[in-house]
């Protein structure tokens, strides 16, 4: 089995999408002085490799704490437009997508779609009740069109709209 790993780093100052909180990160606590380490932590939840709940575009909808754990893991696959995208399978794509695939999407009814997303196609992906994931990194390492397991498990939020996730693909060698 081969790991990838999709998920950006979270460093201090690194750049935001516009209106988001800066990302701030300063040591807390040294070993030298208190015999332990520890870190402050302030940013916002769309910070990094995320996932979005359906509250965050939809008033009423699920925040990230109510969505079942099944709807952020499982079969997967790398695709573009020249692929039939299989059925209830995550869809992850290395190229912005915009609304023309959202019906060739959702009647596939993957649960969570991850890449370059327009804001009208997350949109509309929430809305149907399908995460979506964005600022993923090293997907063109993935072979296209060949399954793998995907993991982006979010924090447990109370109320949240989203959340930073480590994200991996799991990938089976030949």
């Amino acid at each position: 089995m081969k790991i990838i790993d999709l998920t950006m780093p979270i460093i201090d100052g690194m750049e935001v999408y516009s209106g988001d909180p800066p990302v701030n990160i300063s040591l807390n606590s040294t070993i030298e002085e208190d015999g332990f380490e520890v870190r402050s932590l302030a940013f916002g939840s769309h910070t990094g490799t995320h996932v979005d709940a359906f509250s965050h575009m939809h008033q009423g909808k699920q925040s990230i704490d109510e969505i079942g754990l099944t709807q952020f893991c499982g079969k997967a696959m790398r695709v573009d437009a020249s692929i039939n995208f299989p059925e209830n399978t995550g869809l992850f794509f290395n190229e912005e997508v915009n609304m023309d695939k959202f019906e060739k999407i959702c009647s596939v009814q993957p649960p969570f779609v991850g890449g370059m997303l327009s804001e009208e196609l997350e949109w509309n992906l929430l809305k149907q009740e399908i995460v979506t994931y964005t600022d993923l990194v090293s997907l063109e390492n993935i072979p296209l069109g060949e399954p793998f397991t995907f993991f982006g498990l979010p924090l447990t939020i109370n109320n949240g709209d989203g959340s930073p996730v480590r994200a991996i693909a799991l990938l089976n060698e030949r």
